[in-house]
């Protein structure tokens, strides 16, 4: 490892196995040695990969319950590989248009041995899945209407899109589109990490 691994932050609040906490540390080499190559990530540091990556993604695992999860966006597997990890019983399918970050979370599966991860190549607004998610994640929209307008399709009647995001966006709640509305929010604190965090749950209205 290229940065000292001191194991997961207790304020995240997270029971870890010796398996899971040593599949963490190895995902993390794996981004950092891919990166060099491929520029997954804008995050060249390592030191700074833990707080605004892993941390960022360990610290939404409480609040995704679904058995099946959708990760829209996904890019360097962010945040599905953490949640596979962390959830082996749950299934997670994780979605980017770009092939050099989906043959990346691929491989990274593989090594991991991540056999509830699913990649998939593709437009999600063009993409037809076999059936409707129960959860939609994802940290990569710049708007929430944009994340409701092309994810939403791909919800089961029931479910819940979870966006993960940093200040608290009051504007763009108030620009949500019709038939769609805030369920909860909940302010994250990620270790190592200053600036705001927020998940927000997002539902169709009654």
């Amino acid at each position: 490892m290229s940065v000292l691994w001191l194991g997961v932050p207790a304020e995240l609040g997270l029971d870890l196995s010796a398996q899971q906490e040593q599949q963490l540390r190895t995902y993390l080499d794996l981004l950092q040695r891919w990166n060099k190559v491929y520029n997954l990530t804008a995050v060249r540091d390592p030191a700074q990969m833990l707080p605004l990556h892993l941390w960022d993604s360990l610290a939404v695992v409480p609040f995704i319950q679904a058995e099946h999860c959708l990760d829209v966006g996904s890019g360097a597997g962010l945040p599905g590989i953490p949640l596979a990890i962390l959830r082996p019983t749950q299934t997670f399918t994780l979605l980017d248009t770009n092939g050099k970050k989906t043959r990346f979370i691929q491989q990274a599966a593989l090594e991991l041995g991540l056999t509830n991860l699913k990649v998939v190549q593709a437009r999600v607004e063009q993409w037809q899945p076999t059936q409707p998610f129960a959860a939609i994640i994802s940290r990569a929209f710049a708007s929430l209407a944009d994340f409701v307008t092309v994810s939403g399709m791909h919800l089961a009647a029931q479910g819940t899109l979870y966006a993960m995001k940093g200040r608290y966006p009051d504007s763009e709640l108030a620009e949500l589109p019709a038939g769609w509305m805030l369920a909860r929010s909940h302010p994250l604190s990620v270790p190592g990490l200053e600036a705001e965090r927020h998940l927000l749950e997002l539902t169709r209205t009654a």
